[in-house]
């Protein structure tokens, strides 16, 4: 429906918009595929399909360079994501002698070390698709690249076949080994921390919320990792309450990133413009998605009664209920990881603080921010309200959400008749709910009561500072970049700065500019050298493209030679 609303000013410039909802239904209809299949064959075909079809949705505004770039970034990436997995099954397949997921049960627990070794292997395939550091560097292209329907089911879906994959491997094995256990739970870490620091640092606003994906996938992770230390450790409660705050998580991620994601391209749609920098003073013109775009906010940063706060729960109580067990080594990691996370919050508070209110409040930055006379279009402000009261649901009743995502946890559980009820402490989020329900009659009493107080009476609107000037502009404003200075200013090592300045020289200068990108450490240091290395080794072979129709005639002759010589040999 969102697509429907966001694609129609395309229509108007005469594009052909056909091709991309079939793709868009390729890709629905692949992801479903993806976790239904049982044939390992069968997986990375509908696997490829779902990588194909996104990639022709990204470069759906191929008229722009950059577009173009993305698209043939994340192809290679996803292509390198299959060869892991390739990889992997192929040494199941052999092993097993069979290609049905259900038969590589056997090998994993024949050897800890084979198990350990293709576990690996495995997750850095799933892992590269669900975009975990240091296999994310094609999510902050891809989806500002991408029409913002595409980036929300991107992110809200299509990642977590990733996460898909790590929990389908996980299921054939009975138990984890603490090593690899304490891996999953180190690279979620780094991941949740990573992406919301360089969520901080971003003036794109898609490009933000892409690095909030790195965010979220590394808190699911987090879930995840200590589920899995839990079924290690032998301890039941640890391992359901990892299990079923990662599942939970996911489930929650997918509304609250699509809202966003929904959000940021209905500003796209009526600014055309994605830089946050020249935003501002939306909420006058466009106060529906503003509203709706301030509860993703809140929903991602994990505070009540919104769904993100109750997932977030979960993996604490899993992390708290670890000082249990006896062993000094799972004490000092949940402490890290209680800190980590708690750290992780915080600073997803300040970038959302930063986002909501350089985007939607102050004075409009630039004239296309200035332009802006209305809302986008009712069937695009339905899509977000829907995804916003499923937001809502989940946060105000979360025992029914958990009683939704039991199922899948209890599989990695490998006990499927186990009694939830009786080994979590349900009435704790009764309690929530309650509290919940109770702050939202609070607050819908106090504006009701405000507005009664007011009514029939003149209200007058003042400006609440001006320093006793009365001609305020946007050029007093705090830009994005002075609001996370502050916070970014501590940790200089971790990025890569490029500036753009252009210092005032007269005592009334008419014009001046300051710029800051910051770069991906990972990206800099791995993707680009790696990159370099790779051209240099293809330059050598620039000499087979020599331009001459008789010197490829003889390229096919040679290879017809040696088809037919390796087929007479084969016989």
């Amino acid at each position: 429906m969102y697509a429907i609303g966001y694609i129609k000013p395309y229509l108007n410039r005469n594009k052909v918009v056909s091709s991309h909802f079939f793709f868009l239904n390729t890709l629905i209809v692949s992801m479903l595929l993806v976790v239904t299949v049982q044939n390992v064959l069968a997986f990375l075909i509908v696997w490829e399909i779902m990588s194909l079809s996104s990639f022709f949705l990204v470069i759906f505004d191929n008229e722009k360079k950059e577009v173009i770039s993305a698209g043939i970034n994340y192809l290679i990436t996803m292509h390198i994501s299959i060869l892991f997995l390739i990889i992997g099954f192929i040494i199941l397949a052999i092993k097993s002698g069979n290609l049905d997921f259900s038969s590589f049960r056997e090998i994993f627990a024949s050897s800890n070390f084979i198990s350990n070794a293709i576990f690996i292997l495995l997750f850095i395939g799933f892992g590269i698709k669900a975009g975990f550091v240091p296999f994310h560097t094609w999510l902050p292209k891809a989806h500002p690249a991408a029409p913002s329907h595409v980036s929300g089911i991107m992110s809200g879906v299509m990642i977590k076949t990733g996460i898909y994959g790590i929990l389908r491997i996980l299921s054939l094995m009975s138990i984890p080994s603490i090593e690899i256990s304490y891996f999953v739970l180190f690279i979620s870490i780094i991941s949740a921390i990573f992406g919301v620091l360089y969520a901080i640092a971003q003036h794109d606003l898609k490009r933000l919320l892409a690095y909030h994906s790195v965010e979220n996938i590394g808190i699911i992770g987090i879930g995840i990792g200590i589920g899995m230390l839990g079924l290690a450790y032998h301890n039941t409660l640890i391992a359901l309450l990892g299990f079923l705050g990662g599942i939970l998580h996911i489930l929650n991620h997918s509304i609250f990133k699509e809202l966003l994601f929904f959000g940021a391209g209905a500003v796209y749609n009526k600014t055309h413009i994605k830089n946050i920098e020249k935003m501002g003073g939306l909420i006058k013109t466009m106060p529906y998605t503003a509203f709706l775009f301030l509860i993703g906010s809140i929903a991602i940063t994990g505070l009540p009664p919104l769904n993100g706060f109750i997932s977030e729960f979960l993996i604490y109580l899993g992390m708290l209920h670890s000082f249990e067990i006896n062993s000094p080594i799972i004490l000092i990691v949940s402490v890290f990881a209680i800190a980590s996370l708690a750290l992780v919050g915080t600073m997803a508070l300040l970038c959302f603080t930063k986002a909501f209110s350089i985007v939607f409040l102050g004075l409009p930055r630039s004239e296309k921010a200035r332009s802006v006379k209305e809302e986008v279009s009712p069937i695009m402000l339905f899509s977000m309200g829907i995804l916003a009261l499923f937001a809502f649901l989940i946060g105000i009743f979360p025992q029914y959400a958990i009683n939704l995502v039991k199922n899948p946890a209890l599989v990695l559980l490998q006990n499927q008749q186990l009694p939830v009820e009786t080994i979590i402490p349900l009435n704790i989020f009764k309690i929530i709910s309650v509290a919940c329900i109770g702050f939202i009659i609070l607050f819908i009493f106090i504006y009701a009561l405000r507005s009664f107080m007011l009514k029939d009476k003149n209200i007058y609107s003042y400006k609440t500072w001006d320093c006793g000037y009365q001609a305020g502009n946007n050029r007093m404003q705090y830009t994005a970049s002075s609001y996370a200075s502050p916070f970014l200013s501590f940790l200089k090592p971790f990025f890569i700065k490029e500036f753009n300045i252009k210092k005032p020289k007269e005592i009334f200068p008419k014009e001046a500019h300051f710029e800051l990108h910051s770069h991906d450490i990972f990206e800099y240091y791995f993707i680009h050298p790696a990159i370099k290395i790779n051209k240099r080794f293809l330059e050598r072979f620039y000499w087979i493209q020599s331009g001459s129709t008789q010197q490829y005639i003889l390229y096919g002759l040679i290879f017809l030679v040696i088809a037919l010589a390796g087929a007479i040999g084969v016989k």
